[in-house]
């Protein structure tokens, strides 16, 4: 079997996340050894339907599939098979049922997916109204969105163990009569942090909107109408927010349920953490994608290596829903019960630029939709095949397959287009579908030390075409990209096909959603990208044209919109040598940004200043939070718990002290509330708004408030220009891409969303 081919950084994140470690966390299994881990594991489920059978072959076509990076499963799948937990799903679907039994049963449920890798969605629809009555008490309910803060302390405190964070989607009906609560939920950046948030929207909303006419609201507890609101007000206000902050997103719930292949077991509610896998209540998914990078043989698609790798996937996806321990036995059921699979692709963006191909073009386009036909036909043959040697779908009867009289086969979805932000890394292409985010930024490693990197593909063709030097690695470095360069250096039919995902128009990020769309079962993930200075019309245009081509849901991200983390694009690079294979070693430094952060001083405090003091409640007692600005901005904080003396005292004076510290030194305040938010002691305490679990916690609330009351933006109010706008890696303090509806760090492997 041959040795994983693997990058320098690929190394470092599997070394992070994936492979085996000893009790002492010490790395304990070569790459290799993982993948042939993975693949004995996996290849297990073959001796069910053919006891006896020689699992050699099976074994050798899995791992050579992975170790040659042509296709990757997901994480859970690489990180737990053949491991004690042994769970191998990453998505999940929990119901939310209108009572205190449900909401905690899913609760507990929760924290079993999370410890096990996994990520939830859930519909919060079916929770009666704020303040509606509650009979058997005859009290005021609290509505969804105080469940939402329950869910996401829960999520908050489990933290996966270190492998992959908690990551929950949250759903809420257009006309559920909290919509507009929710909807703004997420202006105060501290709510809901392990959440991403979607309204599901509805054709009869969408048809209002475009009319401007009123909708009902809908009581779910009583099913009856219990107020209007005008349409078009409403999508106003979804289209504000994610322009301001990137969320809501929106979801298409009738679009959903139309190709919903098992409708007699009931509605699709929810999706998964970003948004593309679509499932019922308790079904989990498989996920899996293709590195289309490696499937380009002399600028043309290798259609006959995509279909002999398809058919593998397939096969291999299918095996793990056998060989998964499931978290609870309702998902087991429901999930060998419809044995849904998702075949998505990555190295999309690579594939176009090796084709030359401009990714904003109709000929990408087309490329695109080809590509997809032909690995969701192969990927349905390849089902109706296993369903010859092994059955079809326990739930086949009553399908929209079996009504229509189609052939039975193994699995009631294939493909989906899922974000594949790690997996990326380690197969050394671009993510999912998305353009290249940058060809050049500077990345973070983990001895904090910053590093130019420059796309290799790039790199490799300014060498080959004759127009590499040292200046304009240097100007690509500082600019990100090519098409901002005006210097005529790199010719035109280059800066055309390295295009990045600020370069790129709304319009055709939606294009190329759309054309995956059409040939996947379930859905796709991907971020449409707008540049600084985007306006809120063309964010609401964009949702049109989402919902007009057919996709499912759609995610938006204007740059600049959240944490004001700069992206470092600019640095110093040295010249290097790389190999025509695009293979390249990161060399150099960034010595302006190094030397900066070695001589940051405090600012001197003035001796008049302006501020408030707040008041939390804690499990102690009550809490006083002063915050004092001067002509910068904030930068001192002080905390007192009533009269208490001794320790806690001096403690809280120390967090003050060094939380003023940071202020007056220029640390961006989301980078300190995150340190401090969600930091438990023994005796919480409730606030409206959710639990203040500690007084560090309640610290970050009362700087949290009032950064946005005082701070935030009205209604209508113009969006700051931010410089960059990026957020932070929370484990190595790189930059955050968006992509694919998550947040992703290309340095470390982190993702919000697995």
């Amino acid at each position: 079997m041959n040795e994983p081919q693997l990058s320098a950084n690929a190394l470092k994140v599997l070394e992070r996340r994936y492979l085996r470690k000893d009790e002492d966390g010490k790395v304990s299994e070569t790459p290799r050894e993982m993948f042939l881990r993975v693949a004995q594991n996996v290849a297990q489920a073959d001796l069910l339907y053919a006891p006896g059978k020689d699992l050699s072959p099976v074994i050798e076509s899995f791992y050579e599939m992975m170790a040659e990076l042509l296709f990757l499963p997901n994480s859970p799948t690489l990180m737990n098979a053949g491991n004690r937990l042994q769970q191998l799903s990453a998505c999940f679907v929990l119901p939310v049922e209108d009572s205190m039994e449900s909401i905690f049963e899913a609760l507990k449920n929760t924290a079993l997916i999370h410890k096990s890798g996994g990520g939830t969605g859930f519909s919060f629809s079916r929770l009666r109204p704020q303040n509606d009555v509650v009979l058997s008490t005859k009290g005021i309910a609290s509505g969804p969105i105080s469940f939402l803060k329950v869910f996401d302390v829960a999520t908050e405190t489990i933290k996966q163990g270190g492998t992959r964070r908690g990551a929950n989607m949250g759903i809420l009906r257009v006309d559920h009569p909290d919509i507009v609560e929710f909807i703004k939920v997420k202006e105060d950046r501290g709510l809901l942090t392990n959440f991403n948030l979607s309204v599901a929207v509805t054709d009869a909303f969408m048809e209002a909107v475009d009319k401007d006419e009123m909708y009902d609201l809908v009581n779910p507890r009583t099913g009856k109408p219990v107020g209007k609101l005008n349409a078009r007000m409403v999508f106003s206000m979804i289209v504000h927010s994610a322009w301001k902050s990137g969320e809501p997103g929106v979801l298409f719930l009738d679009r959903l349920n139309r190709d919903n292949p098992t409708p007699l077991l009931g509605e699709i509610e929810s999706t998964n953490p970003c948004g593309e896998q679509p499932l019922l209540p308790y079904e989990s998914c498989n996920l899996g994608s293709i590195n289309l990078a490696r499937i380009v043989k002399d600028g043309e698609v290798n259609f006959e290596r995509l279909k002999e790798l398809v058919h593998r996937a397939v096969h291999f996806l299918d095996n793990v829903i056998d060989v998964n321990r499931y978290p609870i036995t309702e998902i087991e059921t429901m999930t060998k019960g419809t044995r849904k699979i998702g075949l998505g692709v990555m190295g999309f963006a690579d594939m176009l630029i090796q084709m030359k191909i401009p990714y904003d073009s109709r000929e990408a386009v087309a490329t695109g939709e080809k590509v997809m036909a032909s690995i969701r036909e192969e990927a349905r043959q390849a089902s109706m095949e296993l369903a010859k040697e092994r059955g079809a779908f326990a739930n086949f009867a009553g399908s929209l397959f079996a009504n229509r009289g189609e052939p039975p086969r193994r699995n009631a979805t294939l493909t989906t287009i899922a974000p594949t932000g790690t997996l990326s890394i380690i197969a050394g292409c671009s993510s999912g579908i998305e353009p290249l985010f940058a060809l050049s930024y500077v990345r973070t490693v983990m001895d904090r030390e910053k590093l130019p990197e420059v796309n290799l593909y790039f790199e490799a063709v300014a060498r080959r075409e004759g127009f590499y030097s040292t200046e304009l690695m240097e100007k690509v470095s500082r600019e990100g990209r090519l098409r901002s360069l005006t210097d005529g250096h790199v010719p035109e039919e280059w800066r055309r096909i390295f295009a990045t995902a600020y370069d790129i128009s709304p319009e055709w990020h939606v294009r190329m959603q759309a054309a995956f769309q059409s040939h996947t079962d379930n859905a796709v993930s991907k971020t449409v990208n707008f540049p600084d200075g985007a306006t809120e019309e063309e964010v609401a245009q964009v949702y049109r044209l989402a919902y007009q081509n057919g996709c499912k849901g759609v995610t938006v991200y204007v740059h600049g919109s959240r944490d004001s983390q700069v992206l470092s694009i600019e640095g110093t690079q040295e010249r290097r040598e790389v190999p025509d294979t695009t293979q390249a070693a990161l060399a150099g430094i960034v010595p302006e940004i190094v030397a900066a952060a070695r001589t940051i001083k405090p600012r001197p405090r003035p001796e008049v200043t302006r501020g408030q003091t707040r008041k939390v409640p804690t499990g102690c007692g009550a809490f006083y939070v002063t915050i004092n600005e001067d002509e910068e901005g904030i930068f001192e904080v002080f905390a007192q718990m009533g009269k208490s003396g001794g320790c806690a005292a001096s403690q809280n004076e120390t967090t003050g002290r060094m939380v003023s510290l940071a202020l007056r030194s220029g640390i961006d305040t989301e980078s300190i509330l995150r340190q401090l938010r969600g930091i438990r002691c023994p005796s919480p305490a409730w606030e409206e708004g959710g639990m203040v679990l500690s007084c560090s916690d309640a610290i970050s609330r009362a700087l949290g408030k009032y950064l946005e009351e005082c701070k935030g933006l009205s209604l209508g109010e113009k969006k700051p220009t931010l410089d960059g706008g990026m957020k932070t890696c929370p484990d190595c303090g790189g930059t955050l891409e968006p992509e694919s509806g998550c947040w992703v760090c290309r340095s470390c492997g982190f993702s919000k969303c697995s």
